[in-house]
């Protein structure tokens, strides 16, 4: 019995490409926001780095995400959820940062 190997568990390859499809979009739209916030006319300042630094940081989990999910050893349901909890992170990340944004330029308006 202990010579036996006990097969992993498997995500069905219909769920993995839809979660593949939702990565890349919200990918995509956080390369967007940045890229719409880096041609704001507001002038940068030191005060736009965080901002910066979260988004960045976002995308490129985001990205890590993206690449577990393209590999082929994803279906394994042990690496699709760590995939996911990856990419859950980065969208949490990136949100933080645009939302911070946000906020930045706003009370750079008021004041």
């Amino acid at each position: 019995m202990a010579d036996q190997e006990i097969p992993e568990q498997k995500v069905e390859l219909l769920f993995r490409n839809g979660t593949l499809t939702v990565v890349g979009i919200m990918l995509a739209f956080s390369l967007n926001f940045i890229t719409q916030w880096a041609n704001n006319p507001l002038p940068w300042t030191l005060i736009d780095l965080p901002t910066l630094v979260l988004i960045s940081v976002g995308i490129l989990v985001q990205a890590n995400a993206l690449t577990r999910l393209l590999r082929h050893d994803s279906v394994i349901k042990r690496q699709f959820d760590r995939a996911t909890s990856i990419f859950v992170v980065g969208v949490f990340t990136t949100a933080a940062g645009a939302i911070s944004a946000i906020v930045i330029d706003f009370l750079q308006l008021v004041y």
